[in-house]
C-alpha cells in the first residue's frame, strides 16, 4: 500500500531533519512510504531544513509550505487532500518531535491492510508515556476517559495523535464538515470513524516526551479540546 506520512511543523528546526532521516531508515524496506511536511511558515526556517534534504530523498520527501500559522487541524486536512490527489492509499499522522517513535510505522502498515484505521495507543496493555510530569499523565489519561464517557466511544486512546488511516476512511468521515480546529481534531476523527462503523485496532506504543524544542500543548489548549467534546457529541 502506498503510504503518505504527514508531519505538520511549526518551529521544529531542532527535530525535523533528524525525524525525516529516522523515518526513512525505519521504512527502508518499503519504497512505497513517502513523507509530506506541512509547514506553517515557521520563523525558525524549518522549511529550509526540509528543502536541504529533498535532493537526498528525491521524490519521496515533499514540502507543503503554507503562508502562516493556520493551525493543527487544517494542516492535516490540507495534507490528506494533497495525498488523495496524488493517489496515496493510506495516511499516517505523526509529530516531528520523536514522541511518535518511527519504529512502529511498519507494524501499523501491516495492520492497515486488515483495518480501516490503526491507533497508536498509550492506554492499552504494553502502551505507556515516558518523561511527562505527573500532571500531564493525569490530563492525558483523564482526557481520554472523559471523552470516552461523553461520546460513548470504546476507543482507549481518543486523544492520541499517532494514527494511520485508509484513504477510504478519511474520505468517509467527511473532512469538509469537521468542526475541530485544535487538538480535539484527533478525537473528532476517531469518533466519526467509530460512528460510521469503520473497523479499527489499537496497538501499544511507548510515547516519549520531546527531547528538543518547545511543546505546543498547554493546559489551556487541553481544556479547550475537552470542551469541544460536547460539540463533537452532537455532530
Amino acid at each position: 500500500m502506498k503510504l503518505l506520512i504527514i508531519i505538520p511543523t511549526y518551529n521544529e528546526i531542532e527535530n525535523i531533519q533528524v525525524i525525516i532521516r529516522e523515518v526513512f531508515r525505519c521504512v527502508s524496506d518499503n519504497e512505497q512510504c513517502d513523507i509530506l511536511i506541512v509547514d506553517d511558515n515557521s520563523p525558525d526556517k524549518s522549511a529550509d531544513a526540509v528543502k536541504a534534504l529533498q535532493n537526498e530523498y528525491g521524490n519521496r520527501l515533499f514540502l507543503l509550505l503554507r503562508e502562516g500559522k493556520k493551525g493543527f487541524a487544517s494542516a492535516y486536512i490540507d495534507g490528506y487532500s494533497w495525498g488523495i490527489e496524488k493517489s496515496y492509499d493510506c495516511f499516517l499522522d505523526m509529530d516531528a518531535d520523536f514522541s511518535h517513535d518511527p519504529k512502529y510505522i511498519m507494524t501499523m502498515l501491516e495492520n492497515i491492510k486488515k483495518y480501516d484505521f490503526v491507533i497508536g495507543s498509550r492506554n492499552i496493555n504494553g502502551g505507556k508515556i515516558e518523561g511527562w510530569p505527573f500532571w500531564r499523565h493525569i490530563l492525558s489519561k483523564g482526557g481520554s476517559l472523559y471523552s470516552r464517557i461523553i461520546l460513548g466511544c470504546p476507543i482507549k486512546d481518543l486523544t492520541g495523535g499517532y494514527n494511520m488511516w485508509r484513504k477510504e476512511t478519511i474520505e468517509g468521515i467527511e473532512l469538509n464538515t469537521i468542526i475541530s480546529e485544535g487538538y480535539s481534531f484527533q478525537i473528532e476523527k476517531k469518533y466519526r470513524a467509530y460512528k460510521k462503523r469503520y473497523k479499527y485496532i489499537e496497538i501499544p506504543i511507548v510515547f516519549k516526551d520531546r527531547a528538543y524544542g518547545i511543546s505546543k500543548m498547554s493546559k489551556k489548549i487541553f481544556f479547550e479540546a475537552l470542551i469541544n467534546v460536547w460539540k463533537i457529541k452532537y455532530i
